[in-house]
Order: structure tokens, then C-alpha cells, then sequence
């Protein structure tokens, strides 16, 4: 069990998140500033927030297990989503930012008319509910494994905590919380690996402990079909996932969209080899866990070597990091009910009342978050849900948009065809055929089913309508419409996007300044490890002075330059 100095550490941290979450209360005072950060979000927070809001869902309890029981490989799946952010922002994130669009739902309706994203919109909001609860079990489980707290008042608490911050500072509580989680789990994490191999003997003695073909780059069901079926798939999700999508617009210009592709993508270069780390030496030191306790080898190897303080600090950043999946989800689902379910019914609503409507969508899409985590153990375990919600709605959901992007032939009657039937497809061989025909594709068939048969039905809809040579019925509507927004953009003020950077530069630099206190004093604490977490100590507070500093003088400069 944890000792009082970890858990105060936990319940610091916890303040610390939560009071920077909500100093974004006032922040809220239109769809735009709630929902989008007022579309002028400078690109390192968003690509930092896409960031932690794709690789905290699940990372040390999913892919934990499978570095834990199978090696290297976990690594290899990560990397496909390097290759997927590079690719984005070479081509698609730009395409996002040029629409000028609050939801992804918005763009359907623009392009496809308001009965095709009714459709899609139900479709959406069924399985991202559903995603959404697959998040906050992760979250749960790590808690759960250290401190022995029951898994289910768990869910609850921290869920409830969780939508609290969310519904109030809507996507700037998201965003800062982002970033701030991000330093501190990266600080945490660097002191975790050279701890870790310290425990094992070293990286020789680490080779020499762990099992036959432990980094080799595939093992069993994660074959080179899966990783190449799984790259596709993180393509299209990184690309195509409305709550993802949201942090392409929010940005200002196309070149600051690709730097937001750029940068998740080389954060995913680095990051895989560094988390997975510890769960593999792990391994090595103790090979006995079976079953679902595999869940939990990440955290057991930080109980292991992490000094005192460090574990709660370590739990704090996941617990909220993980978090990050949860509140990006909340936030862009409630968007999408506001803005695309609640407005079409009552056009005239004001400003005000939307924003209402926004937050208790939040609270609403957060209770029902918190039954779907209680219900994960009863689905399987938490690898095989996140697993089989890949397979079955990666390519069906996500990639129908993303080629609306580049096709001005598409129609409703293709898009919605193209995503029922990949459903249907998948649904089919995941559940009847099992059933009925003794007949179950294995973890690679099927992905690359789900992938692969969505581009094969895009792609006929595409030739046929190519050949009639008649772009879709409201392409030139869509066009229209995209260059009001634009116009609409351009005219947005640009002292409010300012003042609103600068406070989350501000809130920013002071969280990562306290954090950074907060490893001096558990440096001083330490019986082992004291020079790693006093060095991480100095590099943060360096790093939160340097931040504060720099904005306090840009907005007395700002401020100096609006009076003159």
C-alpha cells in the first residue's frame, strides 16, 4: 500500500490539476471560446494536448500488458502512430483547418446536407459514449493496483472529478491540463527507466534476463499483417476522429495544423521505446503474472525502484493524463450535441445558454462514461475491448470524412453506405459467424478487415461517380459556405485570442513551476534515486520560471502597446 507522503503528493497534484482547469470558468463566454479555445490555439499546445489525449488512453495498462508479456512489440504497434502523424501533417491537417469548422459534424452537414450527419451524428455519439467509458477503466485500474482502492468507487470518483473541470473550463481546461500532465509524466517516466534498469544489473544484465525473441519488432497475434492493418487504422482515427479533428481547427493558420501533425508524430518516435521500458525489465525481475494482473506491470515496477513520493507523484500524472482521452472525448461530444442536435432544434438560442447546454451535456456524457467503465471487466478485459472497438469502427467511422476532404464527388447516399455496411461487415464476423459457423477471424484478419474493406467500397463509389463526371449535388454550396467562414475568421478579434493565450501560457508556467517544487521537496525526501528526481527537479523549475517570466514580459508588453 501507498504511505501518507505518496498520497499527499497525489492529493496536491490533484488540486493543482483541477484549480488550473478551472481558472478557465470565466473562458467560456461563446461556442467558439468553449468548444475551440476561440480557433487560434497556438500550435505546440494543441499538437502537445492531441498528444496526451490519443497516448493516454490505455498506454500503461494496454500496452503495458503487451510489453509486459510479449516485449518489444508493444513498441512496434506504438510507432504506427509516428508514421500516421507524419503523414497527417503532411496532407490532411491542413485540409481541416482550411473549413473553418466548430465539429467535424458541422463539415457533414455542410458537405452532405443536414439528413446524412443526423445519420452520422447518432452513429457518432453511440460509439464514442461507449469509447469514452473504455478510457476512465484504465485510469481506474492504475489506482486500483496502487493503493488497493475497490476498482468500482474508484470509477466513480475519479469520473466525477474528471467532468467536473471539463464542463466548467471546456476546451482551455482540456488543453492546460494537457500540457501541464504532459511534464509531468514525462519527468516522472525519465526517472522510472534509468531507475529500473538500475534494479535489473543494468541494460546487459536486462538482455540477458529477459525471454527468447523478447525484441523481436512482432510476436504471435501482432504479426506484420496486424501492424500494417493497425498503421492504417491509427491513420485514419489520428485523422478522422472528431475529437482529434478539433485540434486541427482550433489552430489559426494550415502551417500551424501540419506542426501539430509534425509534433505528435515525432513524440511518437521517442515516447514508445521510453514508457514500455519498465514493464519489460519487469518481466525480467518477476515472470509469474498471469491474466489480467499483466494490466498492472507498469505500475508494480514503479513501486518497485520509485522513492518516496515519486509513486504518488507518478500516479497523479497518470491517473490525470489518462484522464486526457476522457476530457478530449467529453468535450467534443458535448460540442457535437450543442452545436449540431441542440442548435438545429432551437436556432435562435443566445451565446449564453448554449454554453449552458455545452456544460451539462459534459456532466450528462460524463455519468454515463462512469456505468460503461464499471461494465469493461464483464466485456473481456480492457486489451480485448480497445482492441475490438479498433476493429470495428476505425476505418468505418473515420475514414468516410477524411476522404470527403479530397473528393468532391462523394455523396451522402456513398458516405453513409460506405460506413453501415463496414459495420455490418465487421459486426458480422466478430460476433454471427463466431456463433453460428464455428468461423473467427484472428487479431490481424480482423483489422485489416476493418481497414481495408471501407477504402474497397470508397473507392467503387469513387470510380462511378468519377466516370458520370457530376460533382455531388452541394459541393458548390460547401464551397460557398467555406469562404464565409472564412471571411466570418478573419474579422474574429484577435486581442481576445491573445488575452486568452496568454492566460493559458500563464497557467502553464505556474503549474509546471510548482510541479517542479514539488519533485525538489520528494528529492530531498529520498532514501534512493535522490540525484535522478533533484536533477528532473531543477530541469521542470527551470522550465516553469523560464515560461513565466517569458509571458509576464510578452503580455506587460502587449498590454503597453494596446494603451499607447
Amino acid at each position: 500500500m501507498m504511505n501518507s507522503i505518496d498520497i499527499s503528493v497525489i492529493v496536491i497534484f490533484t488540486l493543482l490539476v483541477v484549480g488550473c482547469g478551472l481558472s478557465f470558468s470565466s473562458s467560456g463566454k461563446n461556442m467558439k471560446s468553449y468548444f475551440s479555445a476561440g480557433g487560434a490555439l497556438p500550435w505546440w499546445m494543441s499538437g502537445l494536448s492531441l498528444f496526451m489525449s490519443f497516448f493516454s488512453a490505455g498506454t500503461f495498462v494496454v500496452w503495458g500488458s503487451i510489453a509486459y508479456s510479449q516485449g518489444w512489440v508493444a513498441v512496434t504497434i506504438q510507432w504506427t502512430m509516428c508514421i500516421a502523424g507524419l503523414v497527417i501533417g503532411f496532407f490532411i491537417a491542413p485540409k481541416w483547418q482550411k473549413t473553418n469548422v466548430l465539429t467535424a459534424a458541422e463539415f457533414i452537414k455542410a458537405r452532405l446536407g443536414r439528413r446524412v450527419q443526423k445519420v452520422y451524428t447518432s452513429i457518432f455519439l453511440a460509439i464514442a459514449t461507449f469509447s469514452t467509458g473504455t478510457f476512465l477503466y484504465p485510469v481506474a485500474k492504475i489506482v486500483e493496483v496502487s493503493t488497493g482502492l475497490p476498482i468500482t468507487n474508484t470509477i466513480i470518483g475519479l469520473g466525477v472529478l474528471i467532468l467536473l473541470y471539463t464542463a466548467v473550463g471546456g476546451l482551455w481546461a482540456v488543453i492546460v491540463t494537457d500540457i501541464l500532465q504532459f511534464v509531468v509524466l514525462t519527468a516522472a517516466v525519465l526517472v522510472v527507466v534509468p531507475l529500473s534498469l538500475n534494479e535489473i544489473g543494468g541494460v546487459a544484465n536486462f538482455i540477458d534476463k529477459a525471454p527468447e525473441n523478447f525484441f523481436a519488432l512482432t510476436s504471435g497475434e501482432y504479426s506484420w499483417g496486424f501492424i500494417f492493418a493497425f498503421a492504417l487504422y491509427n491513420l485514419f482515427f489520428i485523422a478522422g476522429n472528431w475529437a482529434y479533428i478539433q485540434r486541427y481547427t482550433c489552430v489559426a493558420t494550415p502551417q500551424d495544423a501540419k506542426n501539430v501533425g509534425w509534433l505528435f508524430g515525432g513524440l511518437y518516435l521517442i515516447s514508445p521505446v521510453i514508457w514500455m521500458l519498465a514493464p519489460m525489465v519487469y518481466r525480467a525481475l518477476n515472470p509469474d503474472l498471469a491474466g489480467s494482473d499483466n494490466e498492472g506491470a507498469y505500475l508494480l515496477m514503479c513501486k518497485e525502484v520509485l522513492p518516496v513520493g515519486m509513486l504518488g507523484l507518478m500516479l497523479g500524472g497518470m491517473i490525470f493524463a489518462t484522464s486526457s482521452s476522457i476530457n478530449t472525448a467529453l468535450n467534443i461530444t458535448a460540442g457535437v450535441i450543442t452545436n449540431d442536435v441542440f442548435k438545429q432544434f432551437y436556432p435562435n438560442t443566445n451565446q449564453k445558454t448554449l454554453v449552458r447546454v455545452g456544460r451539462l451535456s459534459t456532466i450528462l456524457l460524463g455519468l454515463v462514461t462512469i456505468v460503461i467503465a464499471l461494465l469493461v471487466p464483464y466485456m473481456g478485459g480492457v486489451v480485448e475491448v480497445v482492441m475490438t472497438m479498433a476493429a470495428l469502427t476505425g476505418g468505418a467511422l473515420f475514414l468516410p470524412p477524411i476522404w470527403l476532404l479530397f473528393s468532391k464527388y462523394q455523396r451522402g447516399f456513398s458516405i453513409l453506405t460506405t460506413s453501415i455496411l463496414t459495420l455490418a461487415i465487421n459486426g458480422t464476423f466478430k460476433f454471427i459467424t463466431p456463433w453460428l459457423f464455428d468461423f473467427s477471424l484472428n487479431r490481424a484478419q480482423e483489422m485489416l478487415l476493418g481497414v481495408l474493406a471501407p477504402v474497397a467500397i470508397l473507392t467503387v463509389f469513387e470510380l462511378i461517380y468519377r466516370s458520370q463526371k457530376q460533382p455531388a449535388p452541394l459541393y458548390q454550396s460547401y464551397l460557398k459556405s467555406q469562404q464565409q467562414k472564412e471571411d466570418v475568421a478573419q474579422q474574429q478579434d484577435a486581442g481576445q485570442h491573445e488575452a486568452d493565450n496568454s492566460k493559458g501560457n500563464r497557467v502553464i508556467g505556474f503549474g509546471i513551476l510548482v510541479t517542479g517544487l514539488i519533485l525538489f521537496c520528494l528529492a530531498l525526501l529520498a532514501e534512493k534515486g535522490a540525484f535522478v528526481v533533484g536533477a528532473m527537479a531543477l530541469i521542470v523549475i527551470t522550465l516553469g520560471g523560464f515560461l513565466l517570466v517569458k509571458f509576464n514580459k510578452q503580455e506587460k508588453a502587449e498590454v503597453k502597446y494596446e494603451y499607447q
